[in-house]
C-alpha cells in the first residue's frame, strides 16, 4: 500500500489536489504531524460466467442457469468491496465452465499478459464456473509468468440460491489477491475460505461447498474476512511455455481405462489424426494388455502416450508395471488427466516432441 505523506499546514483541499494529480483514491486521516494519503490496490476482475452467477431456472429446488448474472453486478452486490480495492471489472464470457474452450483460455491469458505488461493491476480475479476451474487454473498457471496474484473463484450454490457462497468466495479471492503476500505463489484457486495451488486442486464433489481439495499435497493458504495466512513458501519457478497464438490447441484426448477393455476406440483415435492420447488408466496408470498393445501401436504412428490414473490420487511412475522405456511412453507423475491433456497440448503447441523433453516437464513441478 502507498502511503503519500503532506505537511500539516497545507489545506485539506490542497492535499486533495495533490491526491488527484496522483490518480489515488484519497483518504485523507489528520494527526498533529501529517496529513495520509493511501492508495487502495488495483484488483481487475474478468468475469467468465458459471455457478457463481447462476440464477434459479424452476426445473427443481436446486436446478439453476448458469451465467445469468454479469460480473460487474456480482462486485456492485458486494458493497464492502470498496474498503478493499479500486475494482475494474471486465466480462470475457458468461457461460457455464462445461462450455469452457481453448479460444476462451487465450482469451483470458492475452488479456492478462496485458494487464500485467501495462501495470493495469495489482491482482487478476477471475470468476469461473466449478467444473472446469482447475483446468482453467492449470493452463494460466502453464503459460503465465507474473509475480502478481491471479486467482480463480466460483460458487457451488447459484447467486439466486439460499446460503449462497459466492459473494464470500468472491469478497475472499479479491481480498487475496490485494494482498502483498500473495505475490509470487502462482495461479491460486480461492473458495471456502481455502486458497489452493494451480497444480493441486481438484473438484472432488460434485455439490459441496468444499469441493475443491489439493490433491497429494494441502493448501498453500486460508483466508477469512479479516486475514490471509500463506502455510506454503512461495511456488518455485518453473519452466515457462510461450501462449499458443490461435485455438483449438492440438488434438488430444483422455482415454478412461476399464475392465475388458479393448482396442477399438484407441484405433478409432488413430485414424482421426490426434496428436496425443491421455490414459486416464486404472490403478498406476495401466489397462488391458489389448489397450496397451494398441497404445504402443498408436506411438509407433507417432502419437504421444501418456500415462495417468483415473484413482484421484497418487503419483504414476515410470517403469513399475509398465515398462515405458520400452513402450517409448510418458507418465504424468502426480498430474491428473485433464491436467496432463492441457500440459501435453501446450508442450506440442510448443514445438516439443521429443520424448525426454516432454517427461521433463511433466517432473518439472515438484
Amino acid at each position: 500500500m502507498m502511503i503519500f505523506k503532506i505537511p500539516v499546514k497545507a489545506s485539506s483541499a490542497a492535499a486533495l489536489a495533490i491526491c488527484m494529480m496522483m490518480g489515488a483514491t484519497p483518504a485523507i486521516s489528520m494527526n498533529n504531524q501529517v496529513h495520509s494519503i493511501q492508495t487502495l490496490p488495483r484488483i481487475l476482475v474478468l468475469a467468465t460466467g458459471g455457478t457463481i452467477s447462476g440464477k434459479k431456472n424452476g426445473m427443481s429446488e436446486i436446478g439453476y442457469n448458469a451465467g445469468g448474472v454479469t460480473g460487474k453486478q456480482l462486485v456492485e452486490d458486494i458493497p464492502e468491496l470498496a474498503k478493499l480495492a479500486e475494482i475494474n471489472v471486465e466480462q470475457i464470457a458468461n457461460i457455464g465452465s462445461q462450455d469452457m474452450n481453448d479460444a476462451i483460455w487465450l482469451r483470458l491469458a492475452k488479456r492478462i499478459q496485458d494487464a500485467v505488461a501495462h501495470n493495469e493491476a495489482d491482482g487478476i480475479v477471475i470468476t469461473h464456473g466449478t467444473d472446469t476451474m482447475e483446468e482453467t487454473a492449470f493452463f494460466l498457471d502453464t503459460v503465465i509468468r507474473t509475480d502478481k496474484p491471479i486467482i480463480l473463484t466460483g460458487a457451488m450454490r447459484p447467486s439466486t440460491a439460499i446460503g449462497a457462497d459466492g459473494p464470500a468466495n468472491l469478497y475472499e479471492a479479491i481480498e487475496v489477491a490485494a494482498n502483498p503476500k500473495a505475490k509470487d505463489h502462482g495461479v491460486m484457486i480461492v473458495m471456502n475460505d481455502t486458497i489452493h495451488a494451480a497444480r493441486w486442486a481438484s473438484k472432488t464433489h460434485t455439490t459441496a461447498v468444499e469441493t475443491f481439495q489439493s490433491i497429494n499435497a494441502g493448501p498453500i493458504g486460508y483466508v477469512d474476512p479479516a486475514s490471509v495466512r500463506f502455510i506454503e513458501p512461495k511456488k518455485q519457478p518453473v519452466p515457462s511455455y510461450g501462449l499458443p497464438t490461435t485455438a483449438p490447441l492440438p488434438a488430444v484426448e483422455i482415454l478412461y481405462a476399464h475392465s475388458g477393455m479393448g482396442a477399438s476406440i484407441i484405433n478409432d483415435l488413430i485414424k482421426t489424426g490426434v496428436k496425443g492420447i491421455i490414459l486416464a488408466g486404472v490403478g498406476d496408470g495401466n489397462s488391458s494388455k489389448e489397450a496397451m498393445a494398441a497404445l504402443n501401436l498408436a506411438v509407433k504412428q507417432g502419437v504421444i502416450v501418456v500415462r495417468s490414473s483415473r484413482t484421484g490420487s497418487g503419483f504414476v511412475n515410470r517403469n513399475v508395471e509398465v515398462n515405458d522405456d520400452k513402450n517409448d511412453f510418458v507418465v504424468s507423475y502426480d498430474l491428473s488427466p485433464q491436467k496432463a491433456r492441457i500440459l501435453l497440448q501446450i508442450l506440442i503447441a510448443n514445438g516439443k516432441n521429443k520424448l525426454s523433453d516432454i517427461q521433463a516437464a511433466f517432473e518439472a513441478g515438484f
